[in-house]
């Protein structure tokens, strides 16, 4: 957990911790894995594939929003 909690604060990217950046980095892929949904109304040949890149950007915003829980509990244990 000591490797974690240093990746965690002790890594910065620009001004800002990696823990934050990761952060941000999930909820831009939750963001984006909505609005392929919401794009299949306007697009309907893309209506298809749609949901399959829907499942696939939400399962990599799971593992990316994983890694940052256990950045986020690696400072307290």
């Amino acid at each position: 957990m000591r490797l974690l909690s240093d990746l965690a604060y002790g890594t910065y990217v620009g001004p800002l911790p990696m823990i934050a950046v990761v952060g941000f980095v999930a909820y831009g892929l939750f963001l984006a894995a909505a609005s392929v949904m919401i794009s299949k109304r306007w697009f309907k040949r893309f209506a298809r594939r749609a949901f399959k890149l829907h499942r696939w950007i939400a399962y990599a915003g799971l593992l990316v929003a994983t890694f940052h829980l256990l950045l986020g509990i690696s400072v307290y244990v």
